[in-house]
């Protein structure tokens, strides 16, 4: 029987190591880790440690360690096989059968590891050569210090297409062209692939070098250049510097994501070790889960100049669909034209830490990157913008997150097109002119003025009063269609409750993404929400004095459902617009007893007239359901 590397290693991330252990030994959590006495030797203090994120525990009182495997056969005494057995019968994996294609192919990767990091040692004596004189200079001006370069493992390819070929040359010549070591061009001899340029290894999460970065030293195009796909390197679903800024990333409990390794290294000379890079693409979906191993909320930190800003809106992209509770991402941006290095230059570490400590949450990040996309002049201009909005929100896959995304963007659209009102300096009371020679006065009291009630100058902030929206929502979700027709109405109206304003974006948010939603669907979208109850409570609260929150019943079942979505797509224009016209009510009410003028008298009672035929429909909505 043989067992890949790949399939063990597919065990061990299946196994929570914790988990496990604790099965026959007391645990407790210590930050992000697990501590526990030490089963291998007798101690009062917990010196054994276990990292679920690594896989591994270690004693700092007696150096045992080891894996989930090493531990079924240490403590339990297991056989290696029998171990493995066990363990993959819990986490769902069939052991593999013999197979000599597949030892071969474990064994062909096991030799390609051994090609590279024959080549990251020969780059590594090239560097300390007499050869390696221009990039030792290099990084001195670049003031990376000779601890950093062994701890990064720089060396040097040399001007050379056959160096390193010859320098390998113990290895076949087809392993080094799969390693991405030599390039094969149909017929002529593989080459060097790095040549002229200063070369940085690039490692797997456990540390073992899979792959090469390489700057060009002197003039020429591409100014960096890594290694190709192979079986150990895949540029997708590898971070620059996570074997190092994994366990940084514990005592800062930050991780920042920058443009290139450069920036990564720069940030290292200056103390910063939580910093990670992508491979020369933006970030994929697999990079944005390693890095949500380590932190909840990794901070991006891109440049500011245009390229950057695409980079970033390319990450926030790739990360909306993956969202869920307490996982996103935060935005530092550098000032245009500075990279990392500029940065900890002029301002050293601590300037570098301003900039990454002033975050921008990315439901922010894309507002502001889709308000500065184009002039809002115009309804259609600001349409477009809250279309864009709302389809970012609907990429999220998360319910709740999604919901909560959608009431941010229509509470900032709401924000920024609110009707500006007129400042007025304060005025003191009115009070009658004198009569002048005893005639009548030119001002006085108007018996045709009706100040406005309290109730009247609040209803705009207080919202619809609580049984109006019950009918409402009861309405709707009897006939969930009713909805998407009334969309733009819905998301203007003021509701006071917040449990009911959370029902009713819930219910906008299901049917926008599912057409044709019947009632029985939507109560099946919203079972397993918290506002689930309020739903059924007022979907059986058939009394209410409307057509639409009646039961249908009787042989004209089609001719009731007729009147009962026309009277709702009525009510809904009703309780919008009502609060909306008496707050205008009060505005020309407070202008006219200002001004006293005809003009503002003509306005004060349209709008009057306006708000009493309002009230009068929603009378005789209430009465055409009771006949």
């Amino acid at each position: 029987m043989t067992l890949t590397p790949q399939w063990l290693d597919e065990l061990r991330s299946r196994v929570t190591l914790s988990t496990l252990i604790g099965r026959t030994v007391k645990v407790t959590r210590a930050g992000r880790e697990y501590k526990a006495c030490c089963p291998f030797h007798n101690e009062k203090t917990p010196s054994f440690t276990i990292n679920d994120e690594k896989g591994f525990y270690h004693c700092f009182g007696c150096s045992a360690h080891g894996d989930a495997i090493r531990w079924m056969t240490d403590q339990r005494g297991l056989s290696f096989m029998d171990a493995v057995k066990e363990l993959a019968a819990e986490a769902g994996m069939e052991v593999p059968a013999a197979d000599p294609r597949a030892a071969k192919k474990a064994e062909e990767q096991a030799s390609l590891r051994d090609v590279v990091q024959g080549a990251a040692d020969w780059f590594t004596q090239q560097l300390g050569s007499s050869n390696g004189a221009p990039a030792r200079e290099y990084l001195a001006k670049r003031g990376i210090s000779e601890a950093t370069c062994k701890a990064f493992g720089f060396g040097l390819a040399p001007e050379s297409r056959s160096a390193l070929k010859e320098a390998l040359k113990k290895f076949p010549t087809a392993m080094l062209v799969e390693s991405g070591m030599l390039i094969a061009v149909e017929d002529k001899e593989p080459y060097d692939r790095f040549r002229g340029r200063l070369m940085i290894p690039i490692r797997d999460a456990r540390g073992r070098v899979i792959a090469f970065g390489g700057r060009i030293l002197g003039d020429g195009e591409p100014k960096y250049l890594n290694s190709p796909d192979t079986p150990l390197f895949d540029k997708g679903r590898v971070l620059y510097n996570l074997d190092k800024a994994s366990p940084a990333s514990r005592q800062t409990n930050r991780i920042i994501v920058v443009e290139g390794y450069m920036d990564v290294i720069a940030l290292a000379e200056a103390g910063i070790a939580d910093a990670v890079a992508p491979l020369g693409t933006a970030l994929t979906e697999a990079q944005l889960g390693l890095i949500w191993r380590m932190v909840p909320v990794p901070v991006l930190c891109f440049d500011g100049d245009a390229a950057g800003q695409k980079a970033a809106m390319r990450a926030a992209m790739r990360a909306l669909p993956l969202l869920r509770p307490g996982f996103s991402l935060a935005f530092a941006t550098l000032p245009a034209g500075q990279d990392p290095d500029d940065i900890v230059r002029a301002r050293g570490a601590a300037g570098f830490a301003e900039i990454v400590e002033d975050t921008q949450p990315l439901v922010e990040r894309l507002w502001a990157h889709e308000v500065a996309a184009g002039p809002l002049a115009t309804p259609e201009e600001r349409a477009a913008l809250k279309t864009r909005l709302l389809a970012h929100a609907d990429a999220i896959e998360d319910a709740d997150v999604r919901h909560h995304y959608r009431e941010a963007f229509r509470e900032r659209l709401d924000a920024l097109f609110a009707r500006k009102q007129p400042e007025r300096a304060q005025r003191q009371p009115w009070t009658p002119n004198p009569p002048r020679g005893g005639g009548n006065r030119r001002f006085g009291p108007d018996p045709r003025l009706q100040p406005p009630a309290d109730e009247t100058r609040s209803i705009g902030q207080a919202g619809i009063s609580a049984p109006y929206v019950a009918a409402l929502i009861g309405g709707l979700l009897r006939f969930p269609e009713a909805l998407r027709r009334n969309e733009e109405a819905l998301t203007r109206l003021p509701v006071s409750d917040s449990s009911d304003a959370e029902l009713l974006g819930v219910m906008l948010d299901s049917a926008m993404r599912q057409e044709g939603l019947d009632c029985e669907g939507l109560l099946a979208i919203l079972e397993p929400m918290k506002v689930y109850n309020r739903a059924t409570t007022l979907l059986r609260a058939d009394g209410m004095h409307f057509s639409f929150n009646r039961r249908l019943e009787g042989e004209e079942v089609d001719a009731a459902r007729e009147t009962a979505l026309r009277d709702l797509d009525e009510y809904i224009g009703v309780l919008v617009t009502q609060p909306e016209i008496r707050t205008r009510l009060a505005e020309a009410t407070a202008d006219f007893q200002r001004t006293m003028d005809d003009e503002g008298l003509a306005r004060q009672q349209k709008l009057r007239a306006m708000d009493e035929e309002l009230t009068r429909r929603l009378a005789a909505l209430s009465e055409s359901s009771s006949q």
